[in-house]
């Protein structure tokens, strides 16, 4: 989800003065949901809107709310009952708020995203459909509110507390075809990526559409790359050497992910190489490594490929089981936030 934050706060810095804007956040659900509360949406004033809070039915209805909240300039709570209107069959109570963070917020929401740290963020909400002014979302850093609204913000009864993880991040160490496939694909996921080639490639950042970070450097020089538990790591270099220089310089990391490309053989023989060199390396960072990197979805081409990586790169972020759905007991979507 943060993510779509970051792409509201973009938005919001574009248009800030063509008129309000509207934050529209699901704040609480009754029933089962596309999509979990927490999740935001921009009402922009020519009309149009950032992010989605659904699959689409309830978007509508929104912008139209969010119509009134412009005229005004005031909060207001609405609900979207999707008992009769939607598949999930739930209902939705969301916070309409006109969108105006103080410098303060817009610098804080900056710094914790770019230095990779989690966000604290909270929307005082009611349980009736009814104009709301004393509403808003707002950042909490200690006994500080940040607020993302004009609102007089009072204290509420009823609050949604949000913690919001950096955003997901994907180190890929290759500059070939699959790589740039792959690239964009996961840019499309909302993730940072960092593409690694080696110095001697010819390769630049305007190669991989959608990577925001590009690094040209020897192994041996590979340096620190902020690798943390939001990261996955993709080793796609079509060298076993190279594969290996970077091994050796990743062991001391511990991501949420690492996959190598190639068949279990190659994996093995450069398992067997790096402990060689290694002999007392931690058993926790050979358990992440995954290799061949994917999940087995029958893929042939390159974009295939790129979509079962990243299926088995999702589920090591969320730790989930890869479960197909209607063999799922429990609910989809689990009470925790982030």
């Amino acid at each position: 989800m943060t993510h779509e934050l970051k792409e509201i706060f973009h938005a919001y810095q574009q248009i800030k003065h063509a008129g309000i804007s509207v934050l529209a956040t699901v704040v609480h659900l009754e029933g089962s949901g596309y999509r979990r509360p927490g999740v935001r949406m921009l009402c922009l004033p020519d009309g149009s809107a950032v992010g989605a809070v659904s699959g689409g039915c309830v978007e509508r209805d929104i912008t139209g709310q969010a119509q009134e909240v412009m005229r005004t300039g005031k909060a207001r709570m609405m609900t979207y009952d999707g008992r009769y209107r939607l598949g999930c069959e739930g209902m939705l109570y969301i916070l309409l708020e006109p969108f105006n963070p103080s410098q303060e917020a817009i610098t804080y929401f900056k710094n914790q995203t770019e230095s990779r740290q989690p966000l604290a963020l909270e929307s005082d909400y009611r349980l009736e459909e009814r104009e709301a002014p004393e509403l808003g979302s707002y950042f909490t850093v200690g006994k500080q509110r940040l607020p993302l609204s004009p609102a007089n913000l009072a204290v509420s009864e009823m609050c949604f507390a949000q913690q919001l993880s950096p955003t997901h991040r994907l180190l890929v160490f290759g500059g070939e075809h699959d790589s740039v496939k792959l690239t964009a694909m996961a840019a499309t996921l909302g993730w940072e990526v960092h593409i690694v080639v080696a110095a001697d490639e010819a390769k630049r950042l305007e190669d991989f559409p959608g990577a925001s970070d590009f690094s040209s450097v020897i192994p041996e020089q590979l340096g620190d790359l902020g690798i943390d538990s939001q990261t996955a790591i993709l080793l796609m270099t079509h060298s076993f050497s190279k594969d290996l220089k970077y091994l050796l310089q990743l062991s001391a990391t511990s991501p949420a992910y690492l996959g190598i490309l190639g068949p279990a053989h190659r994996r093995e023989r450069l398992l067997g190489e790096l402990i060689e060199r290694q002999p007392d390396l931690d058993d926790a960072f050979l358990e992440l490594i995954h290799g061949p990197a994917g999940l087995d979805l029958g893929a042939e081409t390159p974009q295939e490929i790129a979509l079962s990586i990243l299926s088995e790169i999702l589920k090591a972020f969320r730790q989930a089981t890869a479960l197909p759905l209607n063999e799922k007991e429990s609910r989809i979507h689990t009470r925790e936030e982030s």
